[in-house]
């Protein structure tokens, strides 16, 4: 089980184990915002809720200039999956301005690419092509994005991520 921290401003920082956020909240560090029903922490002389999400009872500065490491896994993940070109399933991802002509590994240059898309471009741009993006590819935002472990989340930590993109 894990638990989504947020700041005073319940902006989303961190996920960390259940254990370290009760931890948290019995030093009075943090309050339980959502709580897992019907599953107690049972400790030697009582038991205690589940925390879900916690907010931080001091800490407000959340880091800004957070950079999103660029990772293929990243780009088919902000492309939903789908071709950049044609919109069907992406399993690649492909450079807008290929490698071989200067082009960079950017959230800017990359876009997810069926098989055969990304082959029968090769190492042209979409516009010798004749091609046009479906998307216009740019870094992803929101705290979906900032704060590692929230993609395999609870649905209990919904809203608060959505306040944060």
């Amino acid at each position: 089980m894990r638990t989504l921290v947020l700041n005073a401003g319940y902006e989303p920082l961190a996920v960390v184990s259940f254990k370290r956020a009760l931890v948290l909240v019995m030093n009075e560090k943090a309050s339980i915002v959502e709580r897992i029903e019907d599953e107690p922490v049972w400790g030697t002389s009582a038991a205690y809720e589940r925390p879900a999400v916690i907010v931080l009872s001091r800490y407000v500065r959340v880091p800004g200039g957070r950079r999103i490491p660029v990772t293929r896994r990243g780009v088919l993940r902000r492309d939903a999956h789908r071709c950049g070109y044609c919109g069907k399933a992406a399993t690649t991802i492909d450079h807008i301005l290929p490698r071989s002509r200067g082009g960079a590994d950017s959230w800017e240059n990359l876009v997810a690419a069926c098989l055969r898309c990304n082959n029968i471009k090769s190492d042209r741009t979409p516009q010798e092509m004749g091609w046009e993006l479906r998307v216009t590819p740019r870094p992803p935002r929101g705290g979906a994005w900032t704060v590692r472990g929230v993609e395999r989340g609870d649905p209990r930590w919904e809203p608060y991520l959505a306040l944060a993109a």
